[in-house]
């Protein structure tokens, strides 16, 4: 792999250098875009690592832009992967996708997934369930996150990110813990009657966020779809971060 020894003077500058890098193919920022669409959805959808491994080709409608969860992968210790329901009853739900990503999430499957039903949208290098160790494999988290100054970012933290945007909506708590498959005792008969419309809220304002935040950063690009950052932008995700994971940027050093 190519290694760029750079210095930047901000965060900005940073980031575009990123994006020009992988558009032009000098580096390998995600060493397999086949988890590109898988890092939108846990950050755009609040999807869990292990609802998204388990969703087929029937559980996403690009048309009506929703994702159905209705099963999750656990992947155990010793490596055996255990398919079952999500983690609360709760994470069983209709998520409302931004628009911004249906074109990511269209492109993904006519490349990657099967044209049966129930074949699996996300996979390994083998076609099989995708395990973390892969996922970190393909994607040179590591490398990736302490580029761009996040090096305590875990993909976790993408839900975390996600949810807090969502929130910044000003929606209801019962809409918003909705869409994020949570449920405890206390709170389950209220977020069961959650609105459709509050979460066309939430999608509608997240797609608002991304196209502004989008348009700020590419100033003088052509503005196509195609061309948007093939990285989801991690200073949007930053200032979403839980206070113990932002960082100061480390723009000296190499860029993998």
């Amino acid at each position: 792999m190519r290694r760029f020894p750079q210095i930047f003077a901000t965060r900005m500058e940073a980031e575009r250098t990123l994006w020009k890098l992988a558009d032009d193919a000098h580096a390998d920022v995600i060493r397999d875009d086949r988890l590109f669409a898988f890092i939108l959805l846990a950050t755009f959808a609040s999807l869990r690592w292990s609802e998204i491994t388990a969703l087929r080709r029937c559980d996403l409608d690009l048309v009506n832009q929703t994702v159905s969860v209705q099963r999750a992968f656990v992947e155990r210790s010793n490596g055996e992967m255990i398919l079952g329901p999500p983690k609360s009853r709760a994470g069983i739900r209709t998520v409302t996708i931004p628009a911004l990503i249906i074109f990511y999430l269209d492109a993904h499957m006519d490349k990657y997934t099967g044209r049966e039903p129930d074949a699996l949208i996300f996979t390994g290098g083998k076609g099989g369930p995708l395990r973390r160790s892969g996922f970190n494999e393909l994607t040179n988290w590591r490398h990736v996150v302490e580029a761009l100054g996040v090096p305590n970012l875990y993909f976790h933290d993408l839900r975390h990110a996600g949810n807090t945007l969502a929130a910044d909506m000003g929606v209801s708590l019962r809409n918003l813990m909705a869409r994020m498959g949570h449920d405890n005792e206390r709170a389950a008969v209220r977020y069961q009657h959650r609105s459709v419309k509050g979460d066309r809220a939430i999608a509608d304002g997240l797609n608002e966020v991304v196209q502004a935040e989008q348009d700020q950063d590419d100033e003088g690009r052509t503005g196509r779809p195609e061309r948007w950052c093939r990285w989801p932008n991690c200073t949007l995700i930053a200032r979403h971060l839980p206070t113990g994971k932002r960082s100061r940027p480390r723009f000296q050093g190499s860029i993998p």
